[in-house]
């Protein structure tokens, strides 16, 4: 018992969600005059209590150039969670992704991007996927931002348990709104994703996610971050559901 709530204090520190659909729109730097930005963070813990032992490794990486002209924007996030234990992990998992960005007008963008990501304890253990779809800027205020996002991706998915892969077309659509409370120099992220299938819209992915962060000195912010993500599979497969909430601490470059 002890064992098992040492690991879910420490899991509460982790700065991203765990489950196979992540916000990328949570990790996207929104900036319009900055060429390069980069946001790292890293934890280390080991804990050891009469041979019973805990490690957490928790570490990740987002970092965004543009173009000198500012029409071109690329984009990548890596991060690497483990929490392990004498008997078992009670989280690996890894996550890459890297997007392409062009503007096509103040308000319109074409966006690329692939992404692969391994979590062995969720029912789809490995995904991969390909994707391509545009991005609009409903609103776009000193203060506020609403984007939406529509893309087709090609997925490639395997579950370890059964040996089995699964080849779909999907859709993805996402609404982002951006706060700025400039009185406490606090930023506030909500987004939603919904992404069926094109053949089959009950098998889906929803996540619904709200990110906070205030900056403590020009480099290192406190972040909070809740998620809520739900896989309906439509199928024989157990669905998978799954919220956290997450505080940490960011380095901002």
């Amino acid at each position: 018992m002890k064992l098992t709530i040492a690991v879910i204090c420490a899991g509460l520190f982790f700065l991203n969600s765990q489950a196979q659909l992540v916000n990328i729109e949570s990790k996207r730097m929104q900036t319009d005059s900055t060429r390069f930005v980069l946001k790292s963070d890293l934890l280390f813990n080991y804990t050891d209590n009469n041979g019973e032992y805990v490690m957490q490794i928790g570490s990740n990486l987002a970092t965004q150039y543009k173009s000198k002209d500012f029409q071109k924007n690329y984009f990548m996030i890596l991060n690497y969670n483990l929490i392990r234990t004498n008997e078992m992990d009670f989280q690996n998992s890894w996550f890459f992704h890297t997007r392409y960005n062009q503007k096509l007008s103040p308000i319109w963008s074409l966006e690329a991007f692939i992404q692969n990501q391994n979590n062995t304890q969720l029912t789809i253990t490995q995904r991969n996927l390909i994707g391509t779809g545009v991005r609009l800027k409903l609103i776009s205020k000193a203060t506020t931002s609403i984007y939406f996002g529509n893309s087709y991706m090609y997925e490639a998915e395997e579950i370890d348990a059964t040996d089995q892969q699964f080849y779909n077309h999907r859709n993805s659509s996402y609404l982002s709104i951006n706060q700025s409370v400039q009185k406490i120099n606090l930023d506030i992220i909500a987004t939603l994703y919904f992404q069926p299938l094109y053949t089959d819209i009950a098998n889906h992915r929803i996540l619904g996610q709200l990110k906070t962060e205030i900056p403590l000195t020009d480099v290192i912010s406190l972040s909070a971050l809740y998620n809520y993500s739900r896989t309906s599979f439509s199928s024989d497969l157990q669905d998978d559901e799954a919220s956290n909430l997450s505080i940490g601490v960011t380095l901002n470059i």
